[in-house]
């Protein structure tokens, strides 16, 4: 490697500028200690000026690190490198290693017009799991937009970034330097642009934007400024894809639509309903949605009572006569005349449905369910396609059925379904897999025996330092605790060293260098050593330290000299030369 290389925790080589943005810059890295190809984040070392933002910074990079999916960018590890600027400054720069992933963001694909429908859905569709994976974590996003979104080349999709804008917008960083760091605010849910609380719903609509834009090639609301934008996102109503992109279908407009409603509560709930309406509208069928008091309003001709007039009617039907009859007619009789016209209506399909002469059916478009069970998931899919069904796949684990083999259908072969029915094919995701346990905080020996007991082997023991977890302490595992696996995998261990790496600091300010010291990324004790052999300065450097730059042990004290002595003395001017 080369001399200059910086590498950052004693392990990470930095490597060529892959992206860059408004709050970071992107490199391809090396983790030296397990060989593996790693993608390094470093933020902008003003982020780091604020304590809040340090502080959230490492508990949001920890949530993120425990979700393990294959639609999220794995999280490896975070912290801070202490720098020397070139005027001299020490800085802290909050860096994140990510699992390195070969393709493209999703913006560079927009960039380059609209996406066809049938891919545009496809990508929705893998976002849309990766929040359902993260939802149900409790990990809010916040910040879904086209630039944190990777497609691989064989069109996988992946989401990053997890938690850096619940950082960002939890810390003191003011509005302005929140809409740069959070860069364009085309994807603001409108409780985001007011300033409100946002829980999973905010992550829903930006999601119903970055699917707009897919459609389109532009974003649902431009302006000349981030507060214009903000302002329409809650202010204004969207216009529909179709009417900029012709190519869109109808059912795709009804979809992204009811994704960017201005309520909360009016837009989707859930990933999971999101992605099930995206599946219908994405094989040309319009997804019905209508509210249950609107179901109501239909069949009974007025809303359901309240609480207050339910009471009042049941006292019109009482014998007491001191109540006022205030209602022309009670709305029990408009019911029973409901029930009454149903009833009717009923008696009369049954007595046609007798009388019709034998041998006649009824004039249904209906076809009978194909038999796709232990047929490879594609071909599964093409039949029902090819006869007009819509396919609704979920997984499930077989210790029997190899993966990617259909296990069962819903409805199942055989039966008689209408055209465009759902089919629910449930699929093989292979044999069952383990779930990684948390052995954090635990000694080598009951992490290994807490392995073995979940199926799955211990593997290496990697070192690490760390200022405060005792020696021979378990830090974390690799994969994360929670990460499902095949039972027998291999599970490494990061484990405490008992040490902390120090640096050089002679030639640093005291004050500095003892910051750095008690920093409590180190957590040494500076114990300051009067130097007499130099003289006292203003601002005075360190001239020696206790212990040699490197390992040492964790809590050790660390003697810094620092000169101390008396003014120097003025040097006689030189005798004349009497030659």
């Amino acid at each position: 490697m080369a001399d200059d290389q910086r590498v950052l925790a004693g392990r990470y080589l930095v490597g060529d500028l892959i992206g860059h943005g408004g709050m970071a810059e992107v490199f391809r890295g090396t983790d030296t200690r397990l060989g593996r190809t790693v993608a390094i984040k470093i933020l902008r070392s003003e982020l780091a000026t604020d304590p809040a933002f340090r502080t959230r910074f490492r508990q949001e990079a920890q949530a993120a690190s425990r979700m393990a999916h294959p639609t999220i960018v794995r999280v490896y590890d975070a912290g801070e490198e202490t720098t020397t600027a070139a005027d001299g400054r020490t800085v802290r720069e909050p860096f994140i290693v990510m699992e390195y992933v070969e393709g493209r963001t999703l913006k560079a694909m927009i960039a380059e017009g609209p996406i066809e429908q049938t891919e545009a859905v496809r990508i929705s569709e893998g976002i849309l799991t990766a929040l359902e994976y993260s939802h149900r974590a409790g990990v809010v996003h916040r910040d879904i937009k086209p630039g944190n979104i990777m497609i691989t080349p064989d069109g996988r999709v992946k989401v990053m970034d997890f938690g850096i804008a619940r950082a960002v917008s939890d810390s003191s960083t003011t509005v302005a330097q929140t809409t740069a760091i959070l860069g364009t605010a085309a994807y603001f849910s409108p409780e985001q642009a007011k300033g409100e609380t946002v829980d999973a719903r905010t992550d829903l609509y930006s999601t119903g934007v970055v699917l707009f834009e897919m459609l389109t090639g532009r974003a649902p609301f431009r302006g000349d400024t981030a507060v214009a934008v903000a302002y329409q996102h809650v202010s204004e109503t969207p216009v529909k894809p179709s009417s900029v992109n012709p190519q869109v279908s109808p059912a795709l407009d009804v979809v992204v639509l009811r994704a960017l409603h201005k309520g909360r509560n009016d837009r989707y709930q859930t990933a999971a309903e999101f992605r099930d309406d995206l599946v219908l509208a994405g094989s040309g069928k319009v997804p019905l949605y209508r509210r249950q008091e609107d179901a109501s309003t239909a069949l009974f001709g007025t809303a359901v009572p309240t609480s207050t007039s339910t009471e009042q009617a049941l006292r019109q039907l009482t014998t007491d006569t001191t109540v006022t009859r205030t209602q022309r007619r009670p709305p029990v009789v408009w019911i029973w005349a409901g029930i009454a016209a149903v009833a009717v209506m009923l008696l009369a399909v049954m007595f046609w449905v007798v009388t019709l002469p034998t041998g006649s059916t009824l004039p249904t478009d209906t076809r009978t369910m194909p038999n796709v069970v232990n047929v490879a998931e594609q071909d599964a899919l093409d039949t029902l396609n090819g006869l007009d069904l819509v396919p609704v796949v979920q997984r499930e684990a077989s210790d029997t059925v190899d993966p990617g083999i259909v296990i069962r259908t819903d409805p199942a072969a055989g039966l008689k379904v209408p055209r465009e029915q759902s089919v629910r094919v449930t699929v093989s995701s292979g044999p069952e897999q383990a779930v990684v346990p948390e052995v954090t905080g635990q000694g080598t020996d009951a992490a290994v025996q807490a392995l073995q007991a979940a199926g799955l082997v211990a593997g290496s023991q990697n070192k690490e330092n760390s200022p405060t977890v005792p020696a021979d302490t378990v830090m974390r595992s690799d994969p994360a605790a929670g990460t499902p696996v095949e039972k027998g995998s291999t599970v490494n261990l990061i484990v405490s060293s008992g040490l902390v790496t120090i640096s050089d600091v002679r030639g640093q300010i005291l004050s500095v260098a003892t910051e750095m010291m008690s920093d409590p990324a180190i957590g040494l004790t500076v114990a300051p050593k009067p130097d007499p052999s130099c003289p006292a300065q203003a601002n005075s450097p360190v001239t020696n330290q206790s212990l040699a730059p490197g390992d040492v042990p964790q809590g050790s004290t660390i003697e810094l000299s620092y000169c101390s002595g008396g003014a120097p003395s003025t040097p006689s001017a030189p005798a004349p030369d009497e030659g």
